[in-house]
């Protein structure tokens, strides 16, 4: 395949620009390249505590909402909800409301 000679010059004024450039200035050592990865890798480990604890915290409080949960299910609180669908005590109802009903 033949380039065309105009394709050609723009190709070669490119990578003598290029050339004449120097080296990439955002080309950072390797020590603070290193240092930038370590960075990275710590950040993703104490980010992968952050969320071990979270989850462990998550499992704790469903333990301790099904506990409550049965709790409120117990014997001894069913009179309070059984009465017809209708709970014993509101607890949304005015106070003062409450004893004209």
């Amino acid at each position: 395949m033949i380039c065309p000679f105009s394709s050609s010059l723009g190709f070669l004024l490119l990578l003598i620009g290029y050339a004449a450039a120097g080296p990439d200035p955002d080309l950072r050592p390797r020590a603070v390249r290193s240092s930038a990865c370590q960075e990275h890798t710590n950040l993703h480990n104490r980010l992968d505590v952050v969320e071990k604890k979270v989850e462990d915290t998550v499992e704790k409080l469903e333990v301790e909402l099904a506990t409550l949960l049965d709790a409120i299910n117990a014997p001894k609180w069913r009179p309070l909800l059984d009465n017809a669908g209708q709970t014993a005590v509101d607890i949304l109802d005015d106070p003062e409301l409450r004893g004209q009903s």
